[in-house]
């Protein structure tokens, strides 16, 4: 199938990919917004950059992701006044196509900078120049059709600077085949780092299929993560038969907030959830696997009781700092540690008081009310 004949018509996975980043954008550009507003000394722009970006539309009319945030930009006076886009297509027909469907979009004349569209092969340039510059806050999507161009080194040029979080989107399978390849050894070794994929490598030969998607993502986050204390999560898709992952959708930050954020929509756009735990996968027949992903994803809420039992015996701490400290690298939302609070609670396995000592709401756990977790029993 060439790359061209992905954009005939939109499908259900590639609608959700452009909702989950066009609504994380969204969120992230007034949070950096209002950062700015309180430190006018700051430079007073932020940024979108797309180096795979496509034609702009599929053959079916649909808007594909950077019309998307381009629309959204426009309707909202504080971002408008500040957003420099940057959208790079390496086939020449795409970055025409993409340039005559950002003229169409209405009022995009009053957009402060006008966005540039660029038909350039990504690559070691673009890269350097990235590392060269100190970058404005950055939102930087990634969409390779495959594999070529995207490397740890492309992530971090961007994510090196303040406010800069990005998000890649990839072929999963294609990577899978790629790591036995000797042929694309380079994109792999760009991709996980050499020593890392060696080790992968030998690791992978002994690995199931399942086993086998579990460590290649695995490995990709910690791969990202060596370059400095980062915030990964991955959101997976399905195929049409909702038997086999097709894609994988991966978000970098450096700060709590932007993951928090990011955790919540992608818990919204998950196809379903066990006791309220979301999948962090979207799957057009709705098929929830029984074993687990990277994280553990289908683990049930009575799992997350038990372990804060366990990890915080003997302490008493605010619900919000038992999220923030307990639920990186795992599938739960702030929604269920106050799910999970509550039950152990009336269960009389943890006591519960307002920090101020004021009267609570009866079913509730702000995020101000403090857990006590007993000693734990020898």
């Amino acid at each position: 199938m060439k790359a061209n004949s992905f954009f005939d018509e939109q499908t259900e996975q590639s609608l959700v990919k452009a909702t989950i980043v066009a609504k994380y954008f969204d969120a992230w550009a007034s949070v950096i917004v209002n950062t700015q507003k309180k430190n006018p000394s700051q430079p007073q722009k932020i940024a979108y950059i797309d180096l795979f970006a496509g034609p702009g539309r599929y053959k079916d009319g649909s808007q594909s992701t950077p019309l998307r945030i381009l629309q959204k930009s426009i309707e909202k006076p504080d971002i408008r006044d500040r957003l420099v886009t940057l959208f790079n297509d390496k086939d020449e027909a795409n970055a025409r196509s993409l340039e005559k469907a950002i003229a169409e979009i209405s009022e995009v004349e009053t957009l402060k900078y006008q966005p540039q569209v660029n038909n350039e092969e990504v690559g070691e340039e673009i890269v350097k120049m990235f590392e060269g510059m100190t970058l404005v806050p950055t939102l930087f999507f990634v969409d390779p059709w495959g594999y070529k161009g995207l490397s740890l080194r492309l992530v971090n040029s961007v994510l090196k600077d303040w406010g800069c979080d990005c998000l890649f989107f990839f072929n999963y399978n294609r990577i899978s085949m790629g790591m036995s390849n000797p042929m694309v050894k380079q994109h792999m070794d760009s991709l996980f780092g050499e020593e890392r994929a060696d080790a992968l490598r030998k690791k992978l030969e002994l690995n199931n299929p399942p086993q086998r998607e579990l460590m290649i993502i695995e490995e990709l986050c910690q791969a990202i993560k060596s370059y400095g204390g980062r915030y990964t999560l991955p959101f997976r898709f399905r195929d049409a038969t909702g038997n086999r992952t097709s894609h994988h959708l991966i978000f970098v930050s450096k700060n709590f907030r932007g993951y928090d954020i990011m955790k919540g929509i992608m818990a919204k756009e998950s196809s379903g959830a066990d006791q309220g735990v979301p999948s962090f996968e979207y799957s057009p027949a709705d098929f929830l696997p029984k074993q687990s992903l990277l994280f553990q994803l289908s683990r049930p809420l009575e799992d997350l009781q038990d372990t804060l039992l366990e990890a915080y015996t003997g302490r008493t701490l605010p619900m919000r700092s038992i999220y923030e400290d307990h639920s990186v690298d795992t599938p739960y939302i702030a929604s269920n540690y106050k799910e999970a609070l509550k039950n152990l609670e009336n269960d009389g396995k943890i006591t519960a008081r307002k920090s101020d000592g004021s009267k609570r709401r009866k079913g509730t756990f702000a995020d101000d009310v403090l857990a006590t977790f007993p000693d734990r029993k020898e």
